[in-house]
């Protein structure tokens, strides 16, 4: 299994009307620290301790909620909020 990220629940409900610069931020933003979290959790199905608390993350024009779970090898978006 490789490091991932993808909308919880749904793209839709995370990010249904969000403007396109900000969602291409929040995807790269992702992207990177799906990255980071693969380095960290060098075999993140074996993971034993509790999972990092979840993090709100800046990004220009917003932010967006995340979770980490090593277990799932997943970076989990759950909301985006804009400015």
């Amino acid at each position: 299994m490789n490091w991932s990220w993808e909308y919880d629940p749904n793209e839709e409900h995370v990010i249904g009307g969000a403007p396109a610069a900000l969602v291409a931020a929040v995807e790269k933003r992702a992207d990177e620290l799906a990255l980071a979290a693969e380095a960290l959790y060098l075999d993140g199905t074996t993971h034993q301790d509790a999972s990092p608390k979840g993090e709100n993350v800046l990004v220009p024009g917003g932010m967006f909620l995340c979770q980490i779970i090593p277990r799932h090898e997943r970076v989990y978006i759950m909301q985006i909020t804009c400015w």
